[in-house]
């Protein structure tokens, strides 16, 4: 279990291993993972049914965090795809990490919501 308080992610969803990959900025990664896992989050992640969370990075300040954000999403697919593997080879689901007791399948997560903070 992970504890990051009063930081801020960079972070990079999946479809699948190798899917399509969606980058995005919070500053609650359990929270808005959880939102794009049961469909909160209307748009392209709930389209392409991206909600494998496979890798993220945490920051002190949220301008450096949405730099970053940008420079990724311009970046060419094999190089999200290196950044992932570095860490995480087999584009495993990492949320489960983040939360206790959570399934790595999105349609078996619980129906209670995290609280908002």
């Amino acid at each position: 279990m992970f504890f990051f308080v009063g930081r801020y992610f960079t972070y990079m969803l999946a479809s699948a291993c190798n899917g399509t990959l969606y980058v995005g900025v919070t500053n609650d990664l359990e929270r808005r993972v959880w939102e794009h896992r049961n469909g909160y989050i209307k748009g392209f992640t709930s389209r392409y049914g991206v909600c494998r969370l496979v890798w993220f990075e945490v920051h002190d300040d949220i301008s450096e965090t949405i730099l970053r954000e940008k420079r990724i999403k311009r970046w060419r697919r094999d190089w999200k795809k290196a950044l992932i593997e570095e860490d995480n080879p087999h584009w495993a689901d990492l949320y489960p990490d983040l939360v206790p007791g959570e399934s790595a399948a999105p349609e078996r997560l619980s129906a209670r919501r995290p609280s908002q903070g």
